[in-house]
């Protein structure tokens, strides 16, 4: 039964590209909140270590998928400034895949990676292997690791950057103030310089955003899928990249 479920599969894949090569835009940013590791691993009576092993295959997988649809950028959400409390034994093991995720990602052919979070709270040992596999340059896909990341910390340290460039620049207070603007706060963001996300994709059924890029998400699209992330499959994404593609972006409007 396995084979003629796999073909069917296969066959609505391609009737999705189709529509996607038509008429369907596609999104220049894609975020992803990689959500459901350790309960898949408990439903399938594996280790949590396992869980988040399966996750970050998943997660070289789907930046295939997006390369192959020419998404420009990709942000995953892989360790929230939460998940560092977690137990010393998940964390460790957490920062080991982690590290080696972030390694396989830059070695892929045409990827930059960008570290976007709180680097200061990591522990030196994965800070400094996140670091060495940062890249620079020319990229067909630029891709964003979150990690050590809190959406409301993002934007406290951004204003807080802000301050501080303008005081060094002579600015009294009154007039940074008069002055502030959503672009001078983007303009200090982890993401500065790239456009806001127009899809965010969350997996595992949960309907919230958990603090990912709370200000560059104002106006994005957001599609949620009940599969937990180490079972997401192509054909998950190319729906929600059609979802997204059939919505009417009104920006607030």
């Amino acid at each position: 039964m396995a084979r003629p479920v796999s073909l069917l599969y296969r066959l609505y894949e391609r009737r999705l590209l189709r529509e996607l090569d038509k008429s369907v835009p596609v999104p220049r940013h894609v975020g992803v909140i990689t959500d459901g590791n350790r309960r898949w691993a408990k439903e399938f009576g594996a280790t949590t270590a396992d869980g988040h092993r399966a996750g970050a295959e998943k997660i070289v997988e789907f930046l295939g998928w997006c390369d192959e649809i020419d998404v420009d950028i990709v942000t995953l959400y892989v360790l929230s400034k939460e998940n560092l409390a977690r137990s010393a034994e998940e964390v460790e093991v957490l920062i080991e895949i982690i590290s080696d995720l972030v390694e396989k990602i830059a070695a892929l052919k045409g990827v930059r990676v960008q570290l976007v979070g709180d680097l200061e709270i990591l522990p030196p040992g994965l800070r400094a292997r996140l670091e060495a596999a940062t890249s620079a340059g020319d990229c067909q896909m630029r891709v964003n690791v979150a990690v050590g990341y809190g959406g409301r910390q993002e934007i406290v340290n951004a204003v807080k950057s802000l301050l501080r460039l303008r005081t060094d620049e002579g600015t009294d207070l009154e007039t940074i103030i008069s002055e502030l603007s959503p672009q001078q706060i983007s303009e200090h963001l982890y993401t500065k310089g790239q456009p806001d996300p127009d899809l965010i994709i969350r997996s595992s059924g949960e309907q919230r955003l958990s603090g990912f890029l709370m200000w560059q998400s104002a106006y994005s699209e957001f599609y949620f899928c009940e599969a937990y992330w180490p079972d997401f499959r192509r054909t998950d994404f190319l729906r929600a990249v059609r979802d997204y593609g059939l919505r009417q972006r009104r920006f607030g409007k």
